[in-house]
C-alpha cells in the first residue's frame, strides 16, 4: 500500500519533471496545469518528508534524495506500464500459426518482452520469430513468409502489405566520447575523422546516403560496415564517427562509456518504425499488436533514450494512426 500522499499520478509528474527540469514542459507532457504540477510535487515531498527537487534553480535539478527516489520511481512505473501492456494485449488464442519479423534494433529488450507477451496469448499457436535488418524483413513480407513484422517504413510498400505507424526515429551523430571537446564542434569532428557508413545494401544505409546526397554533404568512402555492433565498436575505438538513430544508440548500451550521441549539424531527418501486416489478416489483430509494441517502445526505448538525451524531446516519439 502506498503511503498517504504518494500517488501514481504524483510519481508520473515527478518522473516528467526530472526529465524536463521545467514545470511548464511537465504540464505539457502530463496534460496538467502548471499549478497542478507544482502541487503534485509538493504533495509528494510532504508525504516523503524530503525535498526531491531544488525549487530555486532553473532548470530544476534533483536533490540527492530526489535522484535516489527517481531511480526507484522509474523502475516502479516501468514495471506497471509493462504489466498494463500484458493485461491489454489482444486475444490471439484463435490463431494456429504466426510468423513474426522484428527489426534487429530491438534484440536487447523489446523483442524478448514482446515474444513473452505473445506466447502467453497463443496457447495453441505455431510461432516463428525472425530478427533481421529491415530489407530482409520486407522481403519476408513480400514473399508471404512473414505474417506480421516490425521494421523501418520503406519508400514503397510491397503489394498486399499494410502498415501501422509506431514511432518516429530521428537520425543523429555518434562519435567517440571526448571528440566534441577535442575538436570543438560536430562539424569539426566530421572533417577530422572518417565517416563509418552502414552497408549500402541496408535500408538505413540507403536512407542516410540519400539524405547526405540531397544536402551536398560529401565524405570519403573508406568504411562500409554491415553489422551495427561492429559499427559501434569502431566508433568506441576512436576509428571514426557515424550516423545512426536513438534505437541504434540504445541498442549499443555497452559502448555508452566510450561513445556520445550528438544532434545533427544539418537539416534533420528521420525514419518511421511501423508494423507491417499481410492484407489477408484482419485489421483487429495487427492494430492490437501495434498498440502493444508501441507501449513497449515507449517504456523500454523512448523514455530511457529521452532521459539520457533530453534534446531528443519532440523528435523521438510515438506515432498515432
Amino acid at each position: 500500500m502506498l503511503m498517504k500522499g504518494v500517488t501514481l499520478r504524483g510519481l508520473e509528474v515527478f518522473e516528467a519533471l526530472a526529465a524536463t527540469g521545467s514545470v511548464a514542459q511537465t504540464a505539457e507532457l502530463t496534460g496538467l496545469s502548471q499549478p497542478a504540477v507544482s502541487q503534485q510535487i509538493r504533495n509528494l515531498e510532504t508525504a516523503l518528508g524530503v525535498d526531491l527537487v531544488d525549487h530555486g534553480r532553473r532548470p530544476m535539478t534533483m536533490t540527492s534524495a530526489g535522484r535516489g527516489f527517481l531511480s526507484r520511481t522509474q523502475t516502479v512505473l516501468s514495471q506497471l506500464r509493462i504489466a498494463q501492456n500484458e493485461l491489454t494485449v489482444m486475444d490471439l488464442s484463435h490463431l494456429n500459426k504466426l510468423n513474426l519479423g522484428m527489426i534487429d534494433d530491438f534484440d536487447n529488450d523489446l523483442t524478448p518482452q514482446l515474444v513473452t507477451i505473445l506466447a502467453e496469448n497463443m496457447a495453441h499457436c505455431q510461432f516463428k520469430l525472425v530478427t533481421a535488418p529491415s530489407l530482409d524483413i520486407l522481403d519476408g513480407m513480400q514473399s508471404g513468409q512473414l505474417h506480421l513484422a516490425v521494421a523501418a517504413s520503406p519508400d514503397q510498400l510491397p503489394d498486399g502489405v499494410a502498415q501501422y505507424p509506431l514511432a518516429q526515429d530521428p537520425f543523429m551523430i555518434v562519435a567517440p566520447r571526448g571528440a566534441l571537446s577535442q575538436h570543438g564542434s560536430v562539424e569539426a569532428i566530421m572533417q577530422a575523422m572518417p565517416l563509418l557508413r552502414y552497408d549500402s545494401e541496408q535500408l538505413i544505409g540507403q536512407k542516410i546516403e540519400a539524405h547526405l546526397a540531397r544536402l551536398g554533404q560529401n565524405f570519403p568512402e573508406r568504411f562500409e560496415i554491415g553489422s551495427h555492433q561492429s559499427l559501434m565498436t569502431l566508433v568506441s575505438r576512436n576509428v571514426g564517427w557515424t550516423i545512426t538513430t536513438p534505437l541504434g544508440f540504445m541498442r549499443a548500451e555497452r559502448f555508452h562509456p566510450e561513445i556520445e550521441a550528438l544532434p545533427l549539424p544539418f537539416e534533420p531527418f528521420s525514419r518511421d518504425i511501423v508494423l507491417l501486416a499481410s492484407d489477408d489478416w484482419t485489421d483487429r489483430v495487427p492494430r492490437d499488436v501495434a498498440r502493444t509494441v508501441s507501449g513497449l517502445m515507449q517504456d523500454l526505448v523512448i523514455t530511457p533514450a529521452k532521459r539520457l538525451l533530453p534534446w531528443l524531446e519532440g523528435s523521438l516519439r510515438l506515432l498515432g494512426d
